[in-house]
């Protein structure tokens, strides 16, 4: 008869057989999804060295669900057909001849159409930005869509909640989408009154029991707002005090867009599949795509991207552009971990001579992420690629501008996150006046905000920071 202790002692070597097995079952899998090198062997280290925390980490941050259909193929069809079948003729719309494979790239599947004639608005700063906001949704005489990451309960916030609370009022179809992980620290009462006042408010990708849940890991992080179909919003910016009031070290600098004509289409059409995600609601018919007048001969596509289906389009589109550079390629954005293939791409063309500029912030809101950031900066500048750092606050612009004929704008980061985890929404726009302006912007800002990396002196820092930097770019992808 076996004691006590040879019992506990055959249940712990159970236990610890079991624990064995689950890891190297894990490990297999990871090593069998076939992932990037560089994000495999950091959840294998993960899995190995940390017993029990790293079981825990890959079930809420590791798993893969790019295999995953969110939406059938007939709903999504059914959502797109208003904008699928009012596109304008071709012979109108035509992107520069060096970008029509990006532009079959990014329509594959006919999912992101040319959009002709639109009109775009740009604001640097969360006062313009929420001015213009709050006009324009003061003015609504149909519906208002709404689509942020964060959605604070704060002095903005409320403000815009009240707005809301008085156009449903009125009559107004308010719908409201937020992040439930972005939004996580905003009490449910405050979502509650605007539900109580008519306004249909959802959650995306809801986490129950985040401890235990892969959903954390894969947040909708765009912006968007359409106001009767024929004005919409996008960009960096959230609904937040931060963007006016700025952070601790100073302004917050970023950008978000107003846009007027077909490009609304595209807003529309993208806040309309989340929402059926989020809600199961389809939601179609003219009063959502009304006819679009026509300012001027801008060309864009609206581009969602995120964690599901096979491609990562974002990543393709901005990794094909920077490699077909002829001129310029600058950058603006608020955190820099590329992919292997994007860093090289931004080497190869600043070797070949092309004029590559890259804007990030002084001061992060996220120290891991600068310091891993800064890791990929040495071959950058040996390469010829300019460095400049924002100084006068914290730069959260997202941009990126080539050869005075392509721009893209919107909501995705140059990181691995925005690449790969996160649900996202820009606008690859193609025209050469709108790359001026964002030109002049980024000057602006190069020229009056900023402190140019000086190779030598960079080159020359400490050792112990330069550990710092390469130990947490082996954790870059799970940033």
């Amino acid at each position: 008869m076996l004691t006590q202790g040879q019992i506990q002692i055959i249940i712990g070597l159970t236990l610890l057989i079991l624990y064995s097995v689950s890891i190297v079952s894990l490990v297999l899998v990871v090593l069998l999804e076939n992932r990037n090198p560089l994000k495999t062997i950091p959840w294998v280290v993960v899995l190995l060295f940390l017993p029990g925390v790293g079981l825990i980490l890959y079930f809420v941050f590791g798993q893969d669900n790019r295999r995953q259909r969110i939406i059938s193929r007939r709903t999504y069809k059914r959502i797109m057909q208003p904008l699928q079948s009012d596109i304008v003729k071709q012979d109108r719309c035509k992107a520069p001849d060096i970008y029509q494979p990006l532009v079959r790239l990014l329509n594959r599947g006919k999912r992101n159409p040319l959009l002709y004639g639109s009109d775009i608005t740009c604001y640097n700063n969360g006062v313009e930005k929420f001015d213009a906001l709050m006009e324009a949704i003061g003015n609504a005489k149909h519906h208002i869509h709404l689509q942020y990451y964060i959605f604070a309960d704060d002095e903005i916030g409320r403000k815009v909640k009240k707005m809301l609370i008085e156009k449903a009022g009125e009559g107004v179809e308010v719908r409201v989408l937020y992040d439930d992980v972005g939004s996580w620290d905003v009490k449910n009462r405050f979502f509650q009154e605007m539900r109580a006042a008519g306004i249909e408010v959802h959650s995306f990708l809801r986490v129950f029991f985040p401890i235990f849940s892969s959903k954390v890991n894969y947040r909708n992080h765009r912006k968007i707002v359409v106001i009767d179909g024929v004005i919409g919003f996008m960009g960096g910016m959230n609904i937040a005090d931060r963007y006016v009031k700025g952070a601790t070290w100073g302004p917050w600098r970023d950008l978000h867009f107003k846009i007027e004509g077909k490009g609304v289409h595209g807003l529309q059409s993208a806040f309309l599949i989340d929402w059926y995600v989020a809600s199961k609601l389809l939601i179609r018919g003219k009063a959502y795509y009304p006819d679009e007048k026509i300012f001027g001969d801008n060309i864009m596509q609206i581009v969602t991207s995120g964690p599901v289906g096979p491609w990562r389009n974002y990543l393709q589109a901005v990794t094909f552009s920077i490699a077909n550079a002829k001129k310029y390629v600058y950058i603006q954005t608020p955190y820099f971990l590329p992919t292997d293939a994007l860093n090289q791409a931004l080497q190869t063309v600043a070797l070949g001579g092309v004029d590559v500029r890259l804007m990030l912030p002084k001061n992060s809101d996220t120290r891991t992420a600068n310091l891993a950031s800064h890791s990929f900066l040495d071959d950058m500048v040996k390469a010829g690629v300019k460095i400049y750092f924002y100084h006068d606050g914290f730069l959260h612009s997202k941009l990126l501008l080539i050869d005075d004929l392509l721009t893209s704008i919107g909501s995705a980061n140059i990181d691995f996150r925005s690449f790969e985890h996160n649900f996202e929404i820009n606008a690859f726009v193609y025209q050469e006046s709108f790359a001026h302006q964002m030109k002049k912007h980024f000057l602006d800002d190069m020229n009056q905000h900023c402190e140019r990396l000086i190779p030598a002196k960079w080159l020359k820092r400490s050792i112990f920071k330069r550990i710092a930097e390469s130990f947490m770019r082996l954790f870059s992808p799970l940033l």
